[in-house]
């Protein structure tokens, strides 16, 4: 009996302490896959927040290289030129180089205005000015023949190349001796914005003269009918009283003579305009003062 007992209670020890580990055991998670599951989580919520942050990335990127692209297409004017040109002059007769940066010559002009050079020539006084169209003698090379009086001279190459940033600046240059001593002539603001060239009268309007904005200038043609010249009704030339900052300016109606441009600083200026009538181009020059 004793015996009995004895086999039972051990019988009964055992089989509570199995069930005892058993629960233990079952009961606890398994700590790799708790831990699999918890960072599959974060990782998840960590890529949903770089999947976000990469779309705006890359909608900030598309954008900027639209913009990007934008601005090369159109040419715009970011104050760097990659374009090198120089001019020399050999008596009556005046070289055009057009290079890149790698000194190859630029081949690829887009045609401005039926031409593809404008070259705008002008005295140190600003008294004297001529616009004239070198042909091509060459890549990159063009020329044209003009005689110039002795004295000293700022030249303009006006050009659009196809697929190069190109900024005008003034080319200096000197026919006979130089004098020396000579000083640049001040310029003073018309009283009358009305000039009468080779019988015809031109007034100029301008819609303000005031740095900054945009300004129209209009021009009122008296007893003249205007022709097409180079494609347009007219053309006119700008320039600050030390020759440095240049604008050519073109119609904004194509069949008015009225022009829109703005004047970066306050100062003196000079406006060349440019109207064709009866067969001949005639140059009406203004001077104004802008606030």
């Amino acid at each position: 009996m004793k015996k009995w007992m004895l086999s039972a209670i051990v019988y009964l020890l055992v089989v509570i302490g199995g069930y005892m580990v058993y629960d233990s055991v079952a009961a606890e998670p398994p700590v790799e896959n708790n831990h699999g599951e918890e960072h599959e989580e974060v990782t998840d919520d960590e890529n949903a927040e770089e999947s976000h942050g990469h779309e705006e990335e890359d909608s900030n990127a598309e954008d900027h290289g639209e913009g990007a692209s934008h601005e090369h297409e159109e040419g715009t004017d970011n104050g760097v030129s990659e374009v090198n040109v120089a001019l020399n002059v050999d008596n009556d007769t005046m070289i055009i180089d057009i290079q890149d940066m790698d000194q190859k010559p630029v081949s690829e002009l887009e045609i401005n205005h039926e031409k593809l050079v404008h070259l705008i020539v002008v005295d140190e006084h600003l008294d004297k000015y001529y616009h004239l169209h070198p042909e091509q003698v060459g890549e990159g090379k063009f020329q044209v023949n003009q005689e110039l009086p002795e004295g000293s001279y700022k030249a303009f190459v006006d050009i659009k190349p196809s697929h190069l940033n190109y900024v005008v600046s003034p080319i200096a240059f000197t026919i006979g001796e130089e004098s020396e001593g000579h000083a640049h002539g001040e310029l003073t603001a018309d009283e009358s914005l009305t000039k009468v060239v080779d019988g015809h009268q031109v007034t100029l309007i301008p819609s303000s003269l005031v740095s900054g904005e945009a300004v129209t200038l209009n021009f009122d043609i008296k007893d003249a009918q205007l022709e097409p010249y180079l494609g347009a009704m007219g053309h006119v030339v700008i320039l600050d009283q030390a020759a440095n900052e240049y604008l050519h300016v073109h119609p904004a109606d194509h069949e008015q003579p009225i022009f829109e441009t703005t004047f970066s600083e306050p100062g003196i200026y000079k406006i060349w305009a440019e109207f064709k009538q009866n067969g001949k181009v005639s140059v009406y020059p203004f001077v104004v003062e802008i606030k």
